[in-house]
């Protein structure tokens, strides 16, 4: 098997401490050779410096950084500053999303929608950036319908995205469906899978609950079965994953996109099991 693409996603650490372990994870992670280590950025820009000094930090060491970049509660002269901070920085990557509303925010500001985000960096910056946008196998929670959602999906793709990251799943079926629907759109840009690895199953149940990501009745059973074993739910949840992952390449996924959660174990044990990286 040819070495699939692989990126990474953190989030931006809160402390000083917390961003030097990520940059001990980093180095870790930095033996997968990824495509790219992206960064998340916080409803309506919540977590914007810590986001940028992680980006920055990251394009010093000499990987490829892709910031998030959320529009929902933006203006359009903020994002077009933001754009040109990330043109001086070198980014040449960036995740496109609507983004959620900060508690307690009124109104959405000059965005409403993903798509319209892309179209203005496309008007601002022609093809400067390789622009990654969202995608939801099993639908985005707030979508009218699953038409609805793969349409909005078509929308971004449209308006100039260059390629998708889809949220986190467990069932290869939605993706393979997602896929085969998105293609028979006209969509051609590569759908990367994106992949959480289990270390906690009653954290991965509140996240999941939270984001629409479905847990199949038979890992929750067994998950369930394992109480507080925390030994054998990690075990189980690297079976689950490294598998799932092994069938998703097979199917002929473009790579795997990694949900790190700001650890290096889970997902270099996962790609260990690949065959990926070497011991």
């Amino acid at each position: 098997m040819n070495k699939p693409e692989l990126s990474v996603e953190f989030f931006p650490p809160q402390m000083a401490d917390g961003a030097e372990k990520l940059r001990a994870v980093r180095q870790k992670l930095a033996r997968l050779n990824p495509t790219f280590f992206s960064v998340t950025f916080g409803a309506g820009g919540s977590t914007q410096d810590r986001s940028f000094a992680t980006i920055a930090e990251i394009a010093t060491e000499g990987h490829e950084a892709c910031p998030h970049l959320t529009c929902v509660g933006m203006s359009r002269e903020r994002i077009r500053e933001i754009l040109r901070e990330f043109g001086e920085k070198g980014i040449r990557r960036i995740v496109a999303l609507r983004g959620d509303l900060p508690s307690g925010a009124y109104g959405s500001g000059e965005f409403r929608f993903a798509n319209e985000l892309v179209e203005f960096i496309r008007s601002e910056t022609g093809n400067r950036f390789h622009i990654e946008v969202a995608a939801y196998p099993e639908w985005h929670p707030q979508a009218k319908s699953p038409r609805e959602d793969l349409l909005a999906f078509k929308r971004k793709v449209d308006a100039g995205a260059s390629s998708a990251i889809t949220q986190y799943f467990y069932n290869i079926d939605a993706y393979r469906h997602f896929v085969d629907q998105a293609q028979a759109l006209g969509v051609t840009v590569p759908i990367t899978p994106g992949v959480m690895p289990i270390s906690s199953f009653s954290k991965l149940a509140r996240f999941s609950d939270n984001c629409g990501a479905d847990i199949p009745r038979w890992m929750r059973k067994k998950f369930e079965s394992f109480g507080d074993d925390s030994d054998s739910i990690r075990a189980f949840g690297f079976d689950v994953v490294t598998d799932l992952c092994a069938r998703l390449l097979e199917f002929g996924a473009p790579g795997l996109h990694f949900y790190s959660m700001n650890q290096s174990g889970p997902t270099l044990e996962i790609c260990r099991r690949l065959g990926v990286v070497k011991d």
